[in-house]
């Protein structure tokens, strides 16, 4: 079998197949990593038959095979850690292969995300009908929303263009942001998040904002995911009370015999 570096249109259909053999989906933050990864694509005989990714030299992001082929999987996904020289794996509880074959090389565990879905449950009859409902950001408002979020959301101008942010106000206190990240992989989904004001904390302004956003998600047609650093315990209270449930993990998985 050989393997050699290419760009992601030409393991597109893989990448698909791939994503549909997932017992759940991942969040932007994972998308982001793999996006960013160096894309190899695996052959035999001249026809593909798997993947794997790469971000920044040393973390392995996706690693896939096609059924047919992943008698192969162990011997394979040694090769490439050995070639590449990869340090950590990074990989979502809801990849089985991978996380399989990461548990098979007896690598150091670290909790780094959870992933969230929504429940289904009805929490809110009418969240529109709220007064103080979010609205889609404006670059007017980019200096209240950098005040109250910091470096949290990377660049906010370029988040507003691209139709990312929507802003709470109360009057003319911004109370929170609600972020919206359609995935690039995963069609009809998009990560759902909030940022709310030091100063209105533990009002249940977070909860209120991601009602909000689920339901424009619904609206759209689109399906609402999460997710938040394991050891927020706050956010994953804040997504838990606003209907959404994890039973997805992200996981950094350190290569036993390889300096990080």
């Amino acid at each position: 079998m050989d393997t050699r570096a290419c760009g992601i249109e030409e393991i597109r259909e893989l990448q698909q197949e791939y994503i549909k053999g997932l017992s759940s989906p991942f969040d932007t933050f994972y998308e982001q990593y793999i996006l960013a990864s160096q894309f190899h694509i695996i052959l035999s005989e001249n026809v593909s038959i798997g993947y794997y990714a790469i971000h920044d030299h040393s973390l392995l992001t996706q690693f896939y095979l096609r059924r047919s082929h992943q008698r192969h999987a162990q011997v394979l996904l040694r090769r490439v850690l050995e070639e590449h020289q990869v340090s950590e794996v990074l990989v979502s509880t809801g990849d089985e292969l991978l996380l399989s074959l990461a548990l098979d090389h007896d690598m150091a565990i670290a909790k780094q995300a959870y992933f969230f879905q929504d429940s289904g449950l009805d929490l809110t009859s009418d969240p529109g009908s709220d007064p103080g409902m979010l609205r889609p950001a404006e670059l007017a408002d980019l200096e209240d929303i950098e005040r109250v979020c910091g470096d949290f959301l990377g660049s906010v101008a370029l988040r507003i263009q691209k139709g990312e942010l929507f802003t709470w106000y109360r009057g003319r206190e911004l109370l929170g942001v609600g972020i919206v990240e359609r995935s690039v992989l995963i069609d009809g989904t998009a990560s759902i998040g909030m940022f709310t004001n030091e100063s209105y904390r533990h009002q249940g302004i977070g909860q209120k904002i991601i009602l909000w956003l689920k339901a424009w998600c619904h609206a759209q047609g689109i399906r609402p995911l999460s997710g938040c650093w394991y050891y927020n315990e706050a956010s994953k209270r804040t997504l838990e009370s606003a209907g959404m449930v994890t039973r997805t993990r992200l996981l950094r998985m350190k290569v036993v015999g390889q300096e990080g």
